[in-house]
């Protein structure tokens, strides 16, 4: 709730409310940015972050390892629906990801390089080996 400046200038000053504390973590902690956070408690970012800052630090980190743990719940039971929701959860808000293809050197390849590599090598040790080769000319029999 906010109360009114006693210099009468810019916005009221804000005073957190339990209320307002529940609706800052239950945004965050579903990923929404500090911006539209802000917008809907109609106050700005600054005033945000100053008031709620150790909630928004700690609402996704929390969040998380709640889906976590009931990931690793359902994972130990038959439940095949619900894992895939936590799965997508924590590949979006958690950074997992699904095993990464390295080059060489180590680091890693993204989709179009895995696909140039497979251009490459279409073919090889088919009858059709040599016609797919870049720069091969088709030969007619």
């Amino acid at each position: 709730m906010t109360t009114p400046k006693k210099s009468g200038m810019g916005r009221p000053t804000h005073a957190p409310t339990p209320e307002t504390r529940r609706q800052v973590e239950a945004l965050a902690s579903c990923g929404t940015t500090y911006e539209l956070i802000a917008r809907v408690i109609n106050i700005s970012v600054p005033t945000l972050t100053k008031h709620y800052g150790e909630v928004l630090e700690v609402a996704g980190v929390k969040a998380n390892a709640m889906i976590a743990q009931s990931l690793y719940k359902r994972a130990l039971s038959n439940d095949k629906g619900a894992i895939t929701a936590a799965i997508f959860w924590l590949k979006a808000r958690a950074g997992w990801r699904d095993n990464i293809s390295l080059d060489e050197t180590g680091a890693p390849v993204g989709k179009k390089e895995i696909a140039q590599a497979e251009a490459q090598t279409a073919g090889v040790g088919t009858e059709w080996g040599d016609d797919l080769r870049q720069g091969s000319t088709p030969q007619l029999n």
